[in-house]
């Protein structure tokens, strides 16, 4: 507590000699403009409340998150400098937010025993300052990527080097956790937790300005083939029967910059906020506010499709008797039945009932959650023949065609090919929903007549597709621009076509396309869910959801 005498002296001289308090700034002397407040100088600037909450904390992480993003390629002098700045002071001098351009406070020390964490040391000892502006409230810290570092919360401080260093082992499958372990058997020095480590470098990414330039070599922006499937290890533990259902006037479109931009912003909180639970950036799940991701030059629009909430909302409300229930809501009941080994059979209300009774029990409801890939519905992963990665869509409940459907009818351009292990079904949805989706024959590559029908299961049949290898002279209206075809097929991948127990699936075969028999790889999608599974540990269920996808949007070969 201050001395009253020197209260009731600096109240007297401000009535009697005002002037003695007027302040006069230049930005022409650095040194003026750098110097600390000391503990009497200005006690109500330095008593500001930080970290800062409210309207004043959403306003300065919204200022850091516009005017303070890192380059996309640094320049080389910053990823190593010969010497890191010992006080570390925000370069603001005049408020950014008032229109009169309002001189800032002198500088308040938030810290004096910050670090900076590098590839090969920690070093301590660092001081972090702010200032603050007296009219409307903003402040502003040290956040300059120009000297070689990162600021995190304002005691940590990781330089661009560990950064990229972090980067290029969760790119190589090495986790976070490990990597930092490494380093600290390496150095001898103690660093912060991993959690905070990860938290740390997930901000970085977030201020990080990056152009998503990278596309496959061979299939461009736009691929005429794709694999679909399902990365069941991708999932979260969540209460999904927690999330609201969406406002009467939402249509099934959310704006993948806003809530990229609204993730980012979360990450760059977690420097500021301690906990989640009083973190006003945090983006819960939810069926209105849950953006698939599609390259920005793949993508049609900025708005991307997730109609997942039509799984468990019927377009018609019930008539009658009859309980109505829609057919995606029916696959994702019976699918947890089935998997959970609760009796999966009886009428539709049965189903729903009997898994709503069982799942009361707190051990039934571990055995579900166990084997339903915890509650979450996995990633449903859009991928070229390549191997490279043009969707992700983060499923909230089990999968189904929809899925696969919004993310293809989100890109600007549909692909010819589409390879799925539930072929039909993609079909019959995605037409169900837009008409001629997948056409011709309702994606068949032939019409479903018994003659061409017994030719496909005897390995008669044939469709040749030269554009696949070589465009349209005279392309088709609206065709694809790498085909110039405007057709659109719905095939099974090899290890699933024989899974299915309609014969006019037998038209639904790769094996029929000579330009796609032996060359096309209908199980890379599967094949780098193994590598990843094999190589990367991946989150677990206690982990928080919106990091790790933050965390894989930067690190997918999207």
């Amino acid at each position: 507590m201050s001395c009253v005498h020197k209260n009731v002296a600096k109240w007297h001289l401000f009535h009697t000699e005002a002037n003695l308090f007027r302040r006069v700034r230049t930005v022409k002397d650095p040194e003026s403009s750098h110097r600390p407040i000391e503990e009497d100088e200005d006690e109500d600037e330095e008593n500001a409340q930080y970290p800062p909450e409210g309207n004043i904390l959403r306003q300065m992480l919204t200022y850091i998150f516009e005017h303070k993003k890192i380059p996309t390629v640094l320049p080389p002098d910053k990823l190593r400098p010969d010497k890191y700045p010992e006080q570390l002071f925000p370069s603001e001098l005049f408020c950014m937010e008032c229109p009169a351009g309002t001189p800032l406070s002198e500088a308040v020390l938030i810290t004096s025993k910050a670090k900076i964490l590098t590839v090969t040391n920690v070093i301590e000892g660092i001081s972090t300052y702010r200032r603050n502006c007296h009219r409307c409230g903003m402040i502003y810290r040290y956040q300059e990527w120009t000297d070689g570092v990162h600021n995190f919360d304002d005691h940590i401080l990781i330089s661009h080097h560990l950064s990229l260093y972090l980067r290029n082992s969760l790119q190589t499958h090495q986790a976070v956790g490990s990597a930092i372990e490494v380093l600290q058997e390496t150095s001898g020095k103690q660093f912060p937790s991993k959690q905070r480590m990860l938290q740390a470098y997930l901000s970085f990414e977030a201020l990080t300005e990056h152009t998503y330039n990278y596309s496959c070599v061979s299939c461009d922006h736009h691929p005429s083939t794709v694999i679909m499937d399902l990365h069941k290890k991708g999932v979260f533990n969540m209460p999904v029967s927690s999330i609201e259902d969406p406002p009467p006037e939402f249509q099934g479109r959310v704006s993948a910059t806003t809530f990229w931009d609204m993730v980012s912003l979360e990450m760059l909180s977690r420097g500021l906020v301690p906990s989640n639970r009083s973190n006003p950036f945090v983006v819960p799940p939810s069926f209105h506010n849950w953006a698939p991701w599609v390259g920005p030059h793949t993508r049609a629009s900025d708005d991307i499709l997730n109609t997942e909430y039509c799984k468990v909302m019927p377009a018609h409300p019930p008539t009658g008797g009859e309980f109505n229930i829609t057919e995606d809501r029916l696959i994702d009941e019976l699918l947890k039945l089935k998997t959970s080994g609760i009796d999966h059979r009886g009428s539709r209300m049965d189903l729903v009932l009997r898994l709503q009774k069982e799942m009361k029990s707190r051990a039934t409801y571990d055995k579900v959650f166990s084997k339903i890939w915890g509650a979450s519905g996995g990633w449903a992963v859009v991928t070229c023949p390549c191997g490279i990665i043009y969707g992700v869509k983060f499923n909230l409940r089990a999968e189904s065609p929809r899925d696969f459907t919004d993310i293809l009818m989100s890109m600007a351009h549909l692909p010819n090919v589409c390879l799925y292990d539930f072929a039909r079904g993609l079909a019959s949805h995605a037409n169900g929903r837009q008409p001629l989706t997948f056409s011709p024959n309702e994606g068949r590559l032939l019409p479903s007549t018994e003659e061409n029908v017994k030719g496909a299961l005897e390995g008669r049949a044939r469709v040749s597709l030269p554009w696949l290898l070589t465009k349209k002279a005279v392309p088709d209206k609206d065709g694809h621009p790498v085909t110039g075809s405007s057709e659109h097929y719905a095939l099974y991948d090899r290890f699933h076509e024989s899974n299915t127990k309609d014969p006019r699936d037998s038209l639904r075969k790769v094996e029929l396309v000579p330009e796609l028999r032996g060359w096309v790889n209908s199980q890379c999608a599967e094949q780098l869910f193994s590598g990843m599974r094999k190589k990367q540990p991946l989150p677990q269920h206690d982990v928080s959801l919106d990091p790790c996808l933050f965390n894989e949007e930067y690190t997918s070969h999207i």
